[in-house]
């Protein structure tokens, strides 16, 4: 195998020419990049789901305007887990990052909403589909930081 130096002093593994890969170097996420991908793929549908689940089962629909926020939040949820699924590429970044958006910014306005009105309305306790979506809201902003920083950390 040769060694190549840079610049850190780091050894860096070079592949000889019958060991080269068909794929460019930097492509993929990695094992670690894509385990936190899809968990925070799926974490960030749980969200969507939840949301949804709670506009119809609880009648958030008929709550002004925050009826329809749940309904967005959904609709974004579900676009944002699905192209963090698919292979889009560099776009996986911004997506990450309108998941973890997404998430946090749910996060905040639940704890708002139960501290003082937002929007006009003010919810009370943690029922199960609260505990739900605020276990699947860290585990989206935790596990696509991971990602992020997987990706950053590559050569």
């Amino acid at each position: 195998m040769a060694q190549v130096y840079e610049r850190t002093d780091r050894r860096m593994r070079r592949p000889m020419p019958d060991e080269a890969t068909i794929a460019e170097p930097g492509r993929t996420d990695g094992r670690a990049g894509t385990v936190f991908r899809v968990l925070g793929a799926l974490s960030v549908l749980v969200v969507g789901a939840v949301h949804l689940e709670q506009y119809f089962a609880v009648h958030f629909q008929v709550v002004p305007i925050i009826g329809p926020l749940f309904a967005l939040n959904f609709a974004g949820a579900t676009l944002i887990g699905l192209g963090l699924l698919l292979p889009t590429g560099r776009l996986r970044v911004l997506f990450a990052l309108g998941a973890i958006g997404l998430a946090a910014t749910s996060f905040v306005f639940l704890f708002v909403s139960e501290q003082q009105p937002l929007f006009g309305f003010q919810d009370h306790g943690y029922r199960p589909a609260i505990v739900i979506a605020l276990a699947a809201e860290a585990v989206t902003v935790v596990s696509l930081g991971a990602y992020l920083g997987a990706r950053t950390r590559r050569p």
